[in-house]
């Protein structure tokens, strides 16, 4: 069973606004069983609306609309649905009260007439009622194929998903089972992954596909199993994993899609009761960033030092200038200092320390640009890796920050 989702607004054509409401629905749309075939984004202008709306019916069984709803006259959704399905707007007496009751309760500026419009809706719709704001959701049927409107505002759209549109969907259509289960993997790139379980991938049941989604030294393994027998699915899943796991041990860091390598590193700290320092000159800070929005990141995380200028090296990290003179801020020698010299004036367990040549331009040291040393220091000892990035500067600081991780972890898992 298919579904399409159709974004309306020239704010996201554009680029003035992300398209983040499409992902929300496309995922919840997946856990009851249905596949979204295409996302499209049209502008707020009624042919283009037309003319998606008629490619979508030949399509999928569901159109979910998001956009265009609001009172003003470039919001044409409303009036667009209508001729779509030879309709004609009148007064819902329900959404009337509604828009009344929230501009008496909250809003400031007396209510006028375009606010009133919101009260207008298709006579053929089922309308979802909005508690969160003044433009109903409304679902519509034509040839077989179900359309349902939906304000653009993420959280307005949420909540109307959730409550209304899902529970709808799953009274009115049989659905598939769709099993997801995806496995992270850290340190080995995609294509290195892929020859690794070559012959693993190649025998799997026909009902379950493979998917490889690599971003910045990680690569998640998402396994997709679909069809009618819910038991099938999961068993056939979990078979498949038991087969793949000892290929994929030593990269093997969890199962949780949705948990970060930085939370997994949290959950490692607190159940082991040990304390985390950073020392960071090329990544600015964004691993202590990334550690401090973390909720509850005080129970193991002591502070960082951003050793950003050679100075901070030698007077706050105690950096000997001799070792700075002799290897350049860029070396395994200075990293090892940095992640030393950090866990000893913070007194923590573990510290982790990065200094390296993002460029543009090489700066203070030698080193090509993408050179970066990473430095964990542990309660036994201090490790030091060099690390060639790339050369574009964002990307070097993201995979350092992900390789930091990823490398503290290891020793974390050690002790």
């Amino acid at each position: 069973m298919f579904a399409e989702i159709i974004t309306i607004g020239d704010e996201i054509l554009i680029g003035q606004i992300l398209d983040t409401n499409s992902a929300f629905i496309a995922k919840e749309l997946n856990k009851i069983g249905i596949s979204v075939y295409q996302i499209t984004s049209v502008q707020d202008e009624r042919e283009h609306i037309l003319a998606a709306l008629e490619e979508a019916r030949s399509r999928a069984q569901i159109v979910i609309v998001t956009g265009g709803l609001g009172p003003t006259k470039d919001d044409i959704t409303k009036r667009t649905f209508c001729e779509f399905f030879k309709d004609k707007l009148v007064k819902n007496e329900a959404v009337l009260q509604h828009v009344e009751k929230l501009f008496a309760s909250f809003v400031s500026t007396p209510i006028t007439d375009v606010n009133r419009q919101q009260a207008m809706v298709p006579s053929k719709a089922t309308i979802f009622h909005n508690a969160n704001g003044t433009a109903p959701g409304m679902w519509m049927q034509s040839d077989g194929v179900s359309f349902v409107s939906l304000p653009g505002v993420p959280f307005e759209m949420k909540a109307l998903m959730i409550n209304s549109v899902i529970p709808k969907i799953m009274e009115d259509f049989e659905r598939p089972y769709i099993i997801h289960k995806t496995l992270v993997t850290y340190g080995l790139g995609e294509s290195a992954v892929a020859d690794r379980i070559e012959d693993w991938e190649g025998n799997l049941p026909y009902y379950i596909k493979l998917a490889y989604l690599p971003n910045l030294g990680k690569v998640r393994l998402r396994l997709t199993a679909k069809g009618p027998d819910k038991k099938i699915l999961e068993d056939g899943i979990e078979g498949e994993i038991k087969k793949l796991r000892p290929l994929i041990d030593d990269i093997f860091y969890g199962t949780d899609d949705d948990e970060t390598l930085e939370e997994f590193v949290a959950k490692l700290l607190v159940a082991k009761k040990m304390t985390l320092a950073t020392a960071e000159s090329c990544t600015g800070g964004k691993i202590a960033q990334k550690i401090t929005a973390l909720p509850g990141a005080s129970k193991y995380f002591k502070g960082s030092v951003v050793s950003y200028a050679t100075e901070t090296k030698i007077n706050i990290l105690k950096v000997p200038k001799t070792l700075i003179d002799k290897y350049s801020v860029v070396s395994a020698e200075v990293a090892r200092a940095m992640a030393k010299n950090a866990n000893e004036l913070l007194k923590t367990d573990f510290a982790i320390a990065t200094t390296g040549n993002a460029g543009p331009t090489k700066g203070e040291s030698d080193a090509e640009i993408g050179t970066v040393f990473i430095a964990i220091a542990t309660p036994n000892e201090v490790f030091v890796d060099k690390f060639m990035m790339g050369k574009h500067r964002t990307r070097i600081v993201q995979k350092t920050v992900n390789k930091a991780f990823e490398l503290l972890q290891k020793e974390i898992l050690k002790i």
